[in-house]
């Protein structure tokens, strides 16, 4: 049995390959079964790749002539993307973006192994945590919309390994990461805050610090409960300094109602009358960002949210008690819990989305951590299995 959990297992690398393709498929086959959806936003990128094919890819014009509230530029990498498939497959665009989204789906499963491998976590372990991403109701829902999410989820698991793999050689890949920022920041508003993380963690990687997860989980957990009291704080001076800032304005305005998630009423809570009131409030929007569970999901959505959360959560606890010896894995859960702390922060501040829709980048990083501890633990419990 030991054997087979070897890093040196012959079939192991044949299991972990075997498990993502099927677990791809099914992936696959779901979202293809229903066929692609076209949202709001799916019809404003639609309308704006044709202004581009119009103006034959000139994009400084394509940015002028824009008087979209946001810059246009957030929003190139899609736009681009959708206009090179209708140049290319004509009405069967949205069939071929679909397809797209689907092979990052793939190469996003590939790339996740990866990362786990470069953190020495066996083969057999890491086949055993993909079927829970084929169980991720948030893999079997955003591949089949015309929107920017899977490719934005590709970028940041890909810059995760760049990341991962500096951290494991001790060497810092800038000009590789300086491209995946650059890629991110064109793709999509959302990606303030993993720029924010990775770029802090970029100029910071050289401090030597003592990664006990002890330390850790309690910087994560007094920056989770401080954060709110300063995002109190941020409303308030900007009641009174950016008034005349109608995004802000906006924001503060859905605090006002006591909003917690957008167009979800159920979840509103009473309108703020004190500074406590309004803590309350993005407190509880930080933990709804992590928590989608609502009467209005299906019995099936609940489930399985439940036990990705649930996974996540043991996967912690089992990381904090028994990885105080892999600095490398340590530094790189850091790394996660930073990156999910800073864009639940964000969207806390900002908007949650009706169907949580930009939780789903920070799926895949996060399921990391259930590997790596599955990894750890078998070893402290069977501490033969380190010497295979």
């Amino acid at each position: 049995m030991k054997k087979i959990f070897s890093t040196k297992y012959k079939y192991g690398n044949k299991i972990l390959y075997l498990s993502i393709l099927i677990c791809f498929s099914l992936i696959a086959f779901y979202n293809i079964k229903i066929g692609f959806i076209m949202s709001p936003d799916s019809s404003t990128f639609s309308r704006w790749a044709d202004d581009l094919i119009k103006l034959n890819f000139n994009f400084y014009e394509y940015y002028d002539q824009n008087t979209y509230i946001r810059s246009n530029i957030f929003y190139t990498i899609p736009v681009l993307l959708i206009a090179v498939l209708k140049l290319t497959f004509e009405t069967g665009w949205q069939n071929s973006f679909m397809f797209l989204n689907l092979i990052f789906v793939l190469f996003s499963f590939i790339i996740f192994s990866r990362i786990l491998k470069l953190l020495k976590v066996r083969p057999l372990i890491i086949s055993l945590s993909i079927p829970l991403l084929s169980l991720s109701a948030d893999l079997l829902t955003w591949p089949r919309y015309i929107l920017s999410d899977t490719f934005f989820s590709f970028l940041i698991i890909l810059t995760f390994y760049f990341m991962i793999r500096g951290i494991v050689n001790e060497k810092l890949y800038y000009i590789v990461l300086s491209f995946l920022i650059f890629i991110m920041f064109l793709t999509r508003p959302t990606s303030i805050p993993y720029i924010f993380i990775f770029i802090i963690f970029l100029s910071f990687s050289n401090i030597k610090f003592n990664f006990n997860p002890k330390i850790i989980l309690l910087f994560i957990l007094l920056l989770s409960l401080i954060t709110p009291v300063i995002l109190t704080l941020f409303y308030q001076l900007t009641k009174i300094y950016f008034i005349n800032n109608s995004q802000l304005l906006t924001f503060i305005n859905w605090v006002d109602a006591g909003m917690i998630i957008h167009d979800r009423p159920e979840t509103w809570v009473n309108p703020p009358n004190t500074f406590i009131d309004i803590v309350y409030i993005y407190f509880k929007r930080y933990l709804f960002f992590f928590n989608p569970y609502i009467s209005a999901f299906s019995l099936i959505h609940i489930v399985l949210n439940l036990l990705q959360t649930l996974v996540i959560f043991l996967s912690l606890i089992f990381w904090f008690f028994f990885s105080e010896t892999y600095r490398a894995i340590n530094k790189s859960v850091l790394l996660i819990l930073l990156v999910c702390f800073s864009v639940a922060i964000f969207h806390s501040f900002t908007l949650i989305d009706y169907d949580w829709r930009y939780r789903f980048p920070i799926i895949l990083p996060l399921t990391i951590i259930f590997p790596i501890s599955l990894e750890i633990v078998t070893k402290r419990l069977i501490p033969d299995f380190s010497r295979f």
